[in-house]
Parts: structure tokens; C-alpha cells; sequence
């Protein structure tokens, strides 16, 4: 009995691990991206937008031509971390 719980901890352990520099890897890319788009256009306008979790309540803030879009995006990437958060929950609760 002991040993599947170990198991079990293990396999979430590796699970978190691997979601954790899939993660790092996506943002380090995105980063890379925006840093060689900026170097190839040049001038041009800036626009900004994110996303602050305090507990349950999302913060969504932005600025510049292009901050509706990116609010849009911030938004529905706030309920999919919220609806992921609670399928995980659930998924330990069982086990």
C-alpha cells in the first residue's frame, strides 16, 4: 500500500515537473520571439497586456492599440487556468 503511494507521489511529482518547464520553455520562446520581432520591424507602437492572480480573483490590465485583444486573450486564459485548477483538485482528491 505504501509503495503505490509512493508511486503515485512519484508519477504527480514528474507530472508537475515536466508542466513546469513546458511552461518555462513556452514563455523563454515567446520572450525569444518578441525580442527578434522587435529587432527586425523596429519602431512602431507597443502594446501590452497581462494578467495578476491574488487568490481566486483575476486582475486583467492592458495598454496600447492592441490591449483589447490582449485583455481577450489574458481573460480566457484566466478561466482555462481556473477550470484546469479545479480538474487537477479533483483528480487528487480521488487518489
Amino acid at each position: 500500500m505504501a509503495e503505490e503511494e509512493n508511486n503515485e507521489e512519484a508519477f504527480a511529482f514528474k507530472r508537475f515537473i515536466m508542466l513546469f518547464m513546458i511552461g518555462f520553455i513556452m514563455i523563454f520562446v515567446g520572450v525569444i520571439i518578441l525580442m527578434v520581432a522587435a529587432a527586425i520591424y523596429g519602431g512602431g507602437t507597443a502594446s501590452f497586456g497581462g494578467i495578476i492572480f491574488i487568490g481566486p480573483i483575476p486582475i486583467v490590465f492592458g495598454a496600447g492599440p492592441e490591449a483589447l485583444l490582449m485583455v481577450i486573450v489574458a481573460i480566457i486564459l484566466a478561466v482555462l487556468s481556473v477550470i484546469m485548477f479545479f480538474v487537477f483538485r479533483k483528480k487528487v482528491e480521488r487518489a
